[in-house]
Order: structure tokens, then sequence, then C-alpha cells
């Protein structure tokens, strides 16, 4: 693909208001990760003479510089951190193991997590990301895992989606070791790893050429780029030609909608009801098409903000039960 440089003489101006204004959604992730690694994601996004400025103004934004507090473990639930699937630092996994008194006959089911970020930042750790979910799932017996994968400008998100399939394919190898249920698995992502897990959900054959057996479903949290196509071809934020590139023969590749196969697996398509950017619609249209190739998707529609979508799971109310439901409905039945 090709990659737009940030232009940073005539025009840098109009460029970064362009992204500030019009990219609310990734302002507020960069805010909420700025202390895991602010100036690598801020020159991404907006160029190395900007970062420094953009780190103290985000900094400010974002509140007193204290360290946001890990995510607590369930009583008896143990965490294996860094766990490898490839060489590169980015591809890690951390898996959160139930107690043993917590554990299914048969073994844990497994829910996969993929963080978002903009497909340029983000972290597997983040509490947004991790800490409601442990609180709910792994005390009731489930595996949870939070994945790593590499970044822009390191992997481009079809590279991406890659390192995705190959943690989900560690993740199968060793569910027996962990006491986990590989049949039981549902992949999930948030954001930029919403489009990551519903890329390889719309087309599994994929992820079965990277050693990936298939598994029960995919939960994707918001995400503004399941037809890739249609929003690039539509003024949008600046970010996504640094992400995407601006060549559109390599816009259908890492489109969901262009990627949709008959032997997709079951979605639920969770969409925030308050973003202006068609997270729903995209939602609702793949959704059908979905269903017109014999599959199966659901959109859950919620008045909530991009980042409640993913921070909020997990917490006790109706968001949370309707998307165990999906869950409880989509697990193969155990004999």
């Amino acid at each position: 693909m090709a990659r737009p440089q940030a232009p940073f003489g005539a025009g840098a101006l109009p460029w970064l208001l362009g992204v500030a204004l019009l990219a609310p959604l990734v302002w507020l992730e960069l805010a909420r990760d700025l202390r895991a690694a602010p100036r690598r994601a801020l020159r991404i996004v907006f160029g190395a003479p900007a970062a420094s400025a953009l780190v103290v103004a985000a900094a400010l934004a974002a509140g007193p510089a204290t360290a946001a507090p890990a995510a607590s473990l369930p009583p008896g639930a143990r965490l294996l951190a860094d766990q490898a699937y490839g060489p590169s630092a980015r591809q890690q996994i951390d898996v959160y193991l139930p107690a043993e008194g917590t554990r299914p006959v048969g073994g844990s089911p497994i829910l996969v997590m993929v963080h978002g970020g903009a497909w340029m930042f983000g972290d597997k750790t983040s509490r947004g990301v991790v800490g409601a979910k442990l609180e709910h799932w792994v005390a009731h017996g489930w595996i949870f895992v939070s994945v790593n994968n590499r970044l822009v400008p390191e992997a481009d998100p079809l590279a991406q989606a890659e390192d995705v399939a190959r943690a989900l394919a560690l993740v199968q190898s060793r569910a027996g070791v962990w006491g986990g249920d590989p049949r039981q698995l549902v992949l999930m992502g948030h954001s930029a790893g919403a489009h990551l897990v519903a890329l390889l959900g719309a087309s599994p054959a994929w992820a079965t050429r990277l050693g990936v057996a298939p598994w029960a479903g995919t939960v994707v949290l918001d995400s503004a780029a399941i037809d890739l196509v249609t929003l690039m071809g539509k003024p949008h934020p600046r970010f996504y030609d640094r992400v995407f590139g601006t060549d559109p023969a390599g816009w259908p590749a890492a489109s969901p909608t262009e990627q949709l196969r008959a032997d997709a697996t079951p979605m639920l398509l969770v969409c925030s009801t308050l973003r202006a950017d068609d997270s729903c619609g995209q939602s609702e249209r793949f959704a059908a098409r979905l269903a017109a190739v014999g599959g199966r998707g659901r959109v859950l529609r919620e008045a909530l903000a991009h980042n409640r979508i993913d921070v909020d799971l997990g917490e006790p109310g109706t968001y949370t039960d309707d998307v165990d439901a999906f869950i409880a409905s989509i697990l193969p039945v155990r004999h």
C-alpha cells in the first residue's frame, strides 16, 4: 500500500486541524493511552515536529500524570504474561487463567481480546481493555487472553490481522495445557481491534491458512471501518490515509465487507449510537450482507461513547447481558 508522509510544509496547519477535529475518537484513545507510549503515537498520527507540543497538550487534557492502576485479578486467578507468538516484542499475549474451582466440566471457554488504538498504538495491558472483562469472565471460569500485535508503521492492517490469527493459533494449540476448550473460543476486538477481528471473522479461510481452527464466533466492538471502501471514498479523518494508504486498489483487501464469505463466523456487531461516522450504519449493512450469504449476524446498538463500549463491557447491566446472551447462543453444546 502507498503510505503518504505527514505534510509539514505548506498546508500543514489545515492537515493538523483536520486530524484534530475530524478524528475525536483517535484523540480520546491518545489521551487514554498517552501514559503508555505518548510520543510514538503522536509522531505517527501528527508527525515528529508537532509531537512534543501535542504530548503536553494531551497530557494536560488527560489529567494528572499518574499511572492507571493495573486490573485486579479475581481471587485465585493467575496471569501468564508476555507469551510470544512471533519474534517481535509486540507479538505477545497475556493469558489470564481462572481459579480452579470456577472451571466448568470439559474445560474453560476462552475469550480472546484485541485492543484498539487506530492501528498505531494501544496495549494489551490497558485497564480499559482488561479490567471489567476480567472481573466478569475470568471470575466465572473463562480464560481471558489479551493480544498485542505489531502496529503501523511496522505492520499495516493486513499484517496486523495476520498477527491476530497467529495469536489465535497459539491460544488454540495451548488451550488444553491451560485447562481450556479450544472449541469454545470467542474472538473479540474494539475499535481498530474490532476491524481486525471482523476481517478474520468475515473470511476465516485467511486464518485457517495460518493454522487456526474454526472458532465459535466474533464480537466486533464499535468499528467504523467495516465498510472500508465506502469510508475511504468519503471525507474522512486523514489518519486513515496513513494507515490504509491512498491507493483505492488496496482498500478492498482490508475491508471486512468486501472480504465477507459464506463461511463467515457468527458475529455480534456492537456500535455506538453517539458516533457521527456511521458505525451503526456500517454494522447494519454488514449484518444484512452476512444474512444474505447464509451467515449469522446481529447488531447491538448502544447509547455509549466509543471508549465506553470497551471499558463498560463486563460491568453489570443490560449491555453485558446482551453480549453474554449472544456468546451463549454460539458456543457449541457439550456432550
